[in-house]
């Protein structure tokens, strides 16, 4: 009996981890990209945004709502307020590492 109990409880582990895997929502990274994207950021983002991105002048990217990625892309690609557009700096690959790394925030 406690075997079957360990292989069904295991096995209810995995259904919810292939469960929240699949949330709607919730975006998973790889380390490589998220690596990736806290390299751009050291070297874009910091100066004005900050080592752990915040700056009290600016917005405070640790908060930034996981359901706005097209908001954050359109914002570095096209610039918005004081921020420069880095449209032709910023590969859309490097904007996506970016989107990572804010995502993955101070956890990473």
């Amino acid at each position: 009996m406690k075997h079957r109990c360990a292989i069904f409880g295991a096995g209810l582990v995995v259904a919810c981890a292939s469960v929240v895997a699949q949330s709607p929502g919730v975006e998973t990274f790889s380390p490589e990209q998220i690596k990736r994207g806290a390299a751009t950021f050291a070297i874009f983002c910091t100066p004005c945004h900050g080592e752990r991105m915040e700056n009290p002048d600016l917005f405070d990217l640790r908060k930034f709502p996981p359901d706005e990625r097209s908001r954050f892309i359109n914002s570095v690609t096209n610039g918005k307020n004081q921020m420069p557009p880095w449209r032709g700096q910023l590969k859309p690959e490097e904007i996506e590492a970016l989107w990572a790394y804010v995502m993955a925030g101070e956890k990473f």
